[in-house]
């Protein structure tokens, strides 16, 4: 997700409480708080203030950043933008998961969704996880537990992605998850000063169903 929903300036502080930090029995209604999810390398969870310090040090790196959008620059960042992220849960409009090594409590990224149309029935996810985990297995693992959450729990129906065209990785992780590659958009990310041009890939509910008819679904706590 190059352009990430967020902006530090306009999440002005509010007194509704947020999500508590152990994540409550699911219902079924993700907007009163997202369920865990346990694949076979990582897990899922919801984001907690506490979670800040370990997002600042595994998602900053110029290695991560370097063709995403800039993440907070401050651990302090960091806990506005999970408060923001839990406020915007409440009002159906956003989805942010932390990624945890299985067996571990320690956020080493993050997947987020946002609605892009009345619904949800339309929606923008992004991914980012520390690099010392890349090519690990463990982005697929959590990204499969998110799709199928978007699809069935949420009731997503078109999944996109924007990837710069320069993001080898990242247009490769899309690609073999099954996305399709719909077009390019040309010049329409500006990151250091330069616009640079973003693929823009797409997973439709049926589609992934289909594809993933022998895929056990996640567990869901």
């Amino acid at each position: 997700m190059e352009k990430v929903p967020y902006q530090p300036e306009l999440a002005v502080e509010s007194s509704a409480p947020t999500a508590p930090a152990v994540d409550p029995s699911f219902t079924g209604d993700w907007r009163a708080g997202l369920p865990s999810l346990a694949g076979a390398l990582v897990a899922l969870r919801e984001l907690r203030a506490s979670d800040a310090p370990s997002l600042f040090a595994a998602l900053t790196s110029d290695e991560v950043t370097r063709l995403i959008s800039p993440p907070p620059p401050t651990v302090d960042g960091f806990e506005r933008f999970i408060a923001w992220s839990q406020r915007q849960r409440e009002a159906g409009q956003y989805a942010a998961f932390a990624v945890v090594v299985r067996g571990s409590d320690t956020a080493i990224g993050l997947i987020q969704m946002r609605s892009l149309e009345a619904g949800f029935g339309t929606a923008e996810w992004g991914f980012a996880i520390a690099s010392e985990f890349w090519g690990t297995g463990m982005f697929a693992d959590g990204a499969k537990l998110a799709i199928e959450f978007a699809f069935d729990v949420i009731g997503i129906r078109r999944l996109e992605a924007r990837s710069a065209v320069r993001n080898v990785r990242g247009n490769g992780a899309l690609k073999k998850l099954g996305a399709v590659r719909e077009g390019v958009l040309r010049k329409s990310f500006l990151r250091h000063g330069e616009f640079m041009d973003q693929a823009l890939w797409t997973i439709l509910a049926e589609e992934w169903r289909e594809s993933t008819t022998e895929w056990i679904s996640p567990v869901v706590h």
